[in-house]
């Protein structure tokens, strides 16, 4: 009986070790690491286009779901503060790019931005309050973990020739790091190369588990996020001058499509 009371106390000792050590358990809710690493990103080639934060923007509509919906908002995100370099080569296949995605700096429910949803998912006069509660919860460790993961990071893997009739129409295959999580997928955009700038956009389907997230879930699932968001794109780079200034002139549409 001695023997057995000693091992139920070094017991007791190796479980209050663990949790206060070194070996801290992923938060509830969060998604495991991936099996496999992915391969390698696109090297940089060809001439460097700088995205321009001001003149591009990432929008994200994230829906509500559960039985209990209907007490919950449609919510749309957004980023004004992308950041990045597009490296566009005379082959547009073999052109790559890094993007950074600040997410501290992601916005909840603007106003104009909810008013651009021709849709009734998306009625204006949201609660502060359920905008405050958004915010909180995306940032939080349970989902971006904004405070050890400060960003989101997108890398071209290789861009691929899409099935679409317009020719400036690709796939892009993308690796996205997203809370030390590297994922791979693959998106449809479209290109415009013109005379000093590149203005890439797409509209496509994304699930929060394709960047190994697990959506917010309360109450059993009774009220949680839709684990398919709707995802917006318009990225503006321009080239620098040789004086470090930016290039500010809009692309030629003339020459669309045109690698320079």
């Amino acid at each position: 009986m001695r023997m057995s009371a000693r091992w139920k106390l070094l017991l007791a000792g190796a479980t209050a070790l663990l949790a206060l050590g070194g070996c801290r358990l992923p938060p509830h809710g969060a998604a495991p690491p991936p099996a496999l690493q992915p391969p390698g990103v696109a090297p940089h080639l060809g001439t460097p286009y700088e995205v321009v934060a001001a003149d591009s923007l990432l929008t994200i509509l994230v829906y509500r779901g559960g039985a209990l919906a209907s007490v919950g908002h449609n919510h749309v995100i957004a980023s004004h503060d992308l950041r990045g370099t597009l490296y566009v080569t005379p082959d547009p296949m073999r052109s790559s790019f890094e993007l950074h995605v600040p997410v501290a700096t992601l916005t909840v429910d603007e106003e104009a931005l909810r008013a651009q949803q021709a849709s009734a998912d998306f009625p204006p006069d949201v609660p502060e309050s359920a905008k405050e509660g958004t915010r909180r919860n995306m940032l939080g460790e349970a989902l971006l973990d904004a405070a050890e993961s400060p960003e989101i990071l997108l890398q071209a893997v290789r861009l691929e020739q899409s099935a679409a009739p317009d020719p400036r129409t690709v796939m892009v295959r993308l690796q996205s790091t997203v809370r030390g999580q590297q994922r791979i997928f693959a998106v449809p955009v479209s290109y415009q190369i013109g005379e000093g700038a590149v203005m890439v956009s797409g509209t496509f389907p994304l699930r929060q588990s394709d960047l190994g997230l697990t959506p917010f879930s309360a109450m059993l699932g009774a009220l949680q996020v839709q684990d398919e968001m709707r995802i917006s794109l318009r990225i503006v780079a321009r080239a620098a001058a040789r004086n470090g200034a930016l290039i500010r002139h809009p692309p030629n549409p003339a020459s669309a499509g045109r690698a320079t």
